[in-house]
């Protein structure tokens, strides 16, 4: 049954409240658990946008491009925020800048070209291995002191810009664990994330934008492969709850919901390859 042939009240007001939801879980599970919100937004999108009949051609183009849109106002905010704590490690940032923006554009090209499936199971492979790393990762691990030489901080780089973009998350999932491991530390690893986030999520999203201009099938309210009612009301939810959740970590278990969280998104992972298989 295709739900969006129904353009009545009801059916607008379900929408909505179906994308304010996705944006208050994801505000209160990126200030809980430390995530960045794209890894809470496209999991549960993908599953909302396969429930009202998106077809599957269009589903994770939409579900990522929407995603990488909502991360642009969030992540300004949070690098400015960081930067007046002193938690920006702008050497660092230099050092990774240029092969992250080449990894964005790398994958912003290759967006164009690869299929929904191919999208789902770029997602689907990275984000179980998010999930094992939040369910199983030891406290103090490290793989070296510090970025490693030109070469290897290059690929680091070009690999979090370009599979941050094919994901339609910001650089926080994969740069914090990453930069974590090599010793930097947490605040700097954060602050860092969510700059990354910002350079990541603006050509990210135009490019998305773009390459979805006239095709056929996306859902009302799709500015290219951008839901801009999505958009419009994820943004100031998540913003509105993330603090919600700093908060919360302090009153419960965050490790115990951790673990928890890492099951949904392995579950999501492990539905995503059942999907392509069937």
């Amino acid at each position: 049954m295709d739900f969006f042939s129904q353009y009545s009240t009801l059916w607008l007001l379900g929408l909505a409240a179906a994308l304010l939801a996705t944006g208050l879980v994801a505000g209160v599970l990126a200030g809980l658990l430390g995530v960045g919100g794209g890894i809470v937004i496209v999991p549960v999108l993908y599953h909302l946008f396969t429930l009202l009949g998106v077809d599957e051609s269009v589903r994770m183009h939409v579900t990522v491009g929407t995603s990488l849109a909502t991360i642009i106002p969030t992540s300004i905010l949070s690098s400015r925020a960081h930067r007046r704590r002193g938690s920006l490690d702008m050497g660092l940032i230099k050092r990774l800048m240029p092969s992250v923006i080449a990894g964005v554009l790398a994958g912003s090209v290759a967006s164009r070209f690869l299929s929904g499936a191919s999208l789902t199971a770029v997602f689907a492979s990275v984000a179980l291995v998010v999930a094992l790393n939040m369910a199983f990762k030891r406290d103090g691990f490290a793989l070296r002191d510090g970025l490693p030489g030109r070469l290897g901080t290059a690929l680091i780089g070009g690999g979090i810009g370009g599979v941050s973009t094919l994901m339609g998350i910001g650089g926080g999932t994969l740069s914090v664990p990453i930069l974590n491991a090599l010793r930097v530390p947490m605040h700097t690893a954060v602050g860092t994330g969510a700059m990354l986030g910002m350079v990541i999520s603006v050509p990210g999203a135009a490019a998305f934008l773009l390459n979805g201009l006239d095709v056929p099938l996306r859902p009302p309210f799709s500015l290219g492969y951008v839901n801009l009612l999505g958009m419009a009301l994820i943004v100031p939810a998540t913003m509105a709850t993330t603090g919600w959740g700093a908060q919360l970590a302090h009153r419960i278990d965050a490790r115990r919901l951790r673990q928890v969280f890492a099951a949904f998104l392995a579950l999501t992972a492990l539905r995503m390859f059942y999907g392509l298989l069937t």
